[in-house]
């Protein structure tokens, strides 16, 4: 009898401790769903914060034409643009309407698309930091962020000087449009704002409209508010009513500026919440055999010989699933956690990635194909260029394995931020700010200054690679005296002494005010990286 008990009573707590974790499995993916739409919702809030804070610079910039037809300065523009209003959706809606509007050409227009794509990818890195905590994931889940950022700078470095000297995307483009014979269409599907949308306007609500015609020489729109005041019901695209806008932010006295600040502060509050906490259910949910599932289902690939239709499949999935968020900034800063916890490998987030860029140019063309019949081939053709870079990246980087150049930059880059951490934040700020800054400056000295400085250093960045693939590869092929680096200083070939610095700099701090600084040595690097950025941003 009591053996029947024991074994009843067993049965029992074992159906309760199955119906618990039922029971928490169900929250927990409730849970997760709530954090990604807040994850979502924040993003877009950070974009409209941008666009308040540079916005204005933005416009201008755009209006500056005589820059714009430089080719460099023009690619510097579009990354410094798309990086101010963090929206690549953004600044291409101002270059279709500057085309359209006859104040730039098409060929001019192109390096700003080519500079529009690498600024778009700065939002999943900015993810990735949030990843600081673990060095394992944070090195997954920046070399995941970054191979977005190789992609691009590879593909630029190879198309620009081409465009320049063929006009390979501007003769593709207009071959196309001479081909087809285009008609205005529907405005392109907004499926994740319907989502969004509903919280996001209570908070904040823009007139994009004030940074397209400060861009195109409205005078009328330099004392412009960002922040739109006025809403409008229609009906069949026809206006029925005006009314005041409902949102936090309606007649604020405060400065766009100002405006913008705080919402950038909040917004990276919410978002550096929502991914940590996303990251630590993602661990608890997706392990052991659950683990397992998802990773042979992503990162299996097809039977021999059909094992290269598996890269091409999450290329195809990459474009769909951009296509229905409509950002690729939405996408790939969604699967960046994923990555840094081991779900989806560099080798399949890569063709995602990929599909992703051209995912967001598809967007684009539908939204230039609802322009108006006078403008509709110079914006289509603008589109089209936007299509055909990445397309012809993807040609270039994807389809034989020893040109996936990216996969192992991406990598590299990974290994250096899991031992330097510090290294994520000046990545950041090189790539994104100070290394686009410099080329703009250069490119506006003039070509002679550009072409004495540029060439040099182009010369021992390439002698270099060249010298360090044949260190690994054929060591016998150098002298003696370059087979290793043994010869430099310490600083040239490693960040170690770098590294030292900075780690007496934030133990100095730790006894005095900047204690803070200190939490990159322990477990909470996220704080590290969430205080360093805003201190960035600020500055």
């Amino acid at each position: 009898v009591n053996t029947k008990a024991q074994h009843l009573t067993m049965e029992t707590l074992s159906k309760l401790q199955r119906m618990r974790m039922v029971a928490s499995t169900v929250c927990k993916i409730h849970l997760l769903l709530l954090l990604l739409y807040f994850f979502v919702c924040s993003l877009d809030i950070l974009s409209s914060a941008f666009q308040l804070a540079g916005g204005r610079v933005a416009g201008d910039i755009f209006q500056k034409n005589a820059i714009l037809s430089n080719p460099v300065a023009g690619l510097v523009v579009g990354i410094l643009v798309t990086v101010l209003v963090q929206s690549s959706s953004t600044s291409t809606s101002i270059i279709v309407s500057l085309v359209s509007s006859g104040l730039l050409d098409v060929p001019s227009a192109i390096p700003i698309i080519m500079g529009s794509n690498i600024g778009t990818s700065v939002t999943n890195t900015i993810v990735a930091l949030m990843q600081a905590g673990e060095r394992e994931e944070f090195e997954r889940a920046f070399a995941g962020a970054t191979v977005h950022d190789c992609f691009n700078w590879l593909s630029v470095l190879v198309l620009l000087p081409l465009e320049a000297v063929s006009g390979l995307l501007r003769r593709l483009s207009q071959a196309v449009v001479d081909t087809l014979q285009l008609s205005s269409g529907d405005e392109a599907p907004e499926l994740l704002k319907v989502i969004t949308e509903p919280l996001t306007k209570l908070i904040i609500q823009l007139d994009g409209s004030v940074i397209t015609a400060i861009a195109t020489g409205d005078q009328s729109a330099k004392n412009k508010s960002l922040v739109k005041q006025w809403c409008q019901t229609t009906t069949l695209k026809v206006i029925v009513q005006d009314y005041i806008c409902m949102h936090l932010f309606v007649d604020c006295s405060l400065s766009d500026l100002a405006i913008g600040l705080i919402l950038l502060a909040c917004s990276l509050l919410v978002l550096c919440s929502c991914l940590i906490t996303l990251v630590k259910l993602l661990n608890s949910l997706l392990k052991g055999q659950v683990a397992n599932a998802i990773n042979n289902v992503v990162n299996t690939d097809f039977p021999y010989p059909f094992t290269w239709l598996a890269g091409y499949l999450a290329i195809l999935v990459g474009a769909g699933m951009t296509f229905l968020v409509q950002s690729s900034s939405v996408f790939t800063s969604a699967i960046t956690p994923l990555i840094g916890i081991g779900v989806i490998s560099i080798e399949r987030a890569y063709p995602l990635t990929l599909g992703s860029n051209l995912g967001t140019t598809t967007t684009a063309t539908l939204a230039a194909l609802a322009s108006p019949g006078d403008k509709l081939a110079a914006a289509t053709q603008v589109a089209l260029c936007h299509f055909f870079f990445n397309l012809l990246g993807i040609l270039l980087w994807y389809p034989i394995p020893a040109t996936r150049l990216p996969i192992r930059m991406a990598c590299a880059l990974g290994n250096h931020t899991a031992r330097y951490r510090w290294f994520a934040v000046l990545y950041l700020l090189l790539c994104f700010l100070l290394l686009p800054s410099l080329i703009f400056g250069l490119s506006m000295a003039g070509w002679k200054v550009m072409t004495g400085i540029g060439v040099p250093i182009i010369t021992v960045i390439i002698f270099v690679a060249t010298v360090n693939i044949l260190q690994v590869q054929r060591p016998d092929c150098l002298p003696p005296r370059l087979q290793n680096w043994d010869f430099l200083p310490g600083w040239m070939t490693s960040l170690q002494p770098l590294d030292d610095v900075i780690t007496r700099v934030t133990l100095w701090n730790r006894q005095g005010k900047g204690k803070y600084l200190c939490y990159y040595h322990n477990r909470n690097g996220q704080l590290f990286f969430f205080f360093f950025l805003l201190q960035a941003l600020w500055h």
